[in-house]
């Protein structure tokens, strides 16, 4: 077996949002030999990332504005010299009940969740189609399969993500292109750390959990390697679970 057996190096990924688990993604690819790049609206959490990793090449852009984010996933794979891998990893969530939610709050959760996505995979998916190669990975949420309550707009942003991922992992597969979402259970990041530290929440998670811990970033950084990689060409159209059996109980 060789060193790169895997395949990994060269391999030109472009991560959308790269807030929280995204850059942990970027991290670990180019640890692994891929070439990054990275898209975000914010430009703070670019400067930080291109602090880290001089070079990187970065692109600010609002993912929810169709045009620019074609624009922006051209320019960067073209700054890459081709694109296979694009990831995206963004996301929001406004823990409320049902009837508390208002119009305003689940249309911005589904216009930055799914929205954003589609945009996104539609640019990316039209470089790697017509290139006849490349992997799509979508973050989705074992909220997507689970039931949470206070989680109605996002499960359904999510769940509705695993589904048009099934729908590109079809169309695609012809064209030598995976689609795949992966769902990971709750894990401390930007999006998590606030609702972790709630007097309580944190071990009733846990208990939650039949691995008995929440998960930790490295924990999805293999996933993504595997899923980026040549070797996992046959593997499309999964949602795969990173959550300890979370969704098994």
């Amino acid at each position: 077996m060789t060193a790169d057996w895997w395949g990994l190096t060269g391999r030109r990924v472009l991560v959308a949002g790269v807030g929280g688990l995204g850059r942990s993604v970027i991290e670990a690819l180019a640890e692994l030999g891929c070439v990054c790049a990275a898209l975000d609206r914010s430009a703070d959490t670019l400067d930080e990332l291109a602090t880290a990793h001089p070079g990187l090449p970065t692109r600010q852009v609002d993912l929810t504005d169709r045009e620019a984010t074609r624009a922006a996933v051209n320019e960067m794979a073209a700054r890459l010299g081709g694109l296979d891998v694009a990831v995206h990893a963004v996301g929001v969530n406004d823990r409320q009940p049902v009837l508390s939610v208002t119009a305003d709050a689940w249309r911005h959760l589904l216009t930055v969740n799914l929205d954003s996505a589609f945009h996104f995979a539609q640019a990316a998916g039209a470089i790697m189609t017509a290139g006849r190669q490349g992997r799509l990975i979508l973050f989705s949420s074992v909220a997507g399969t689970l039931a949470h309550r206070d989680h109605g707009a996002y499960a359904a942003s999510k769940g509705a993500l695993n589904q048009f991922a099934r729908v590109m992992a079809h169309e695609w597969a012809s064209a030598g292109v995976t689609v795949n979402t992966i769902a990971p259970g709750y894990t401390p990041t930007g999006l998590t750390i606030g609702h972790l530290a709630k007097p309580g929440v944190e071990n009733a998670l846990t208990g939650l959990v039949p691995a008995g811990r929440l998960g930790l970033v490295e924990d999805v950084q293999g996933v993504v390697a595997l899923l980026a990689s040549p070797r996992s060409a046959y593997i499309t159209g999964q949602v795969i679970h990173v959550d300890g059996g979370r969704t098994l109980v």
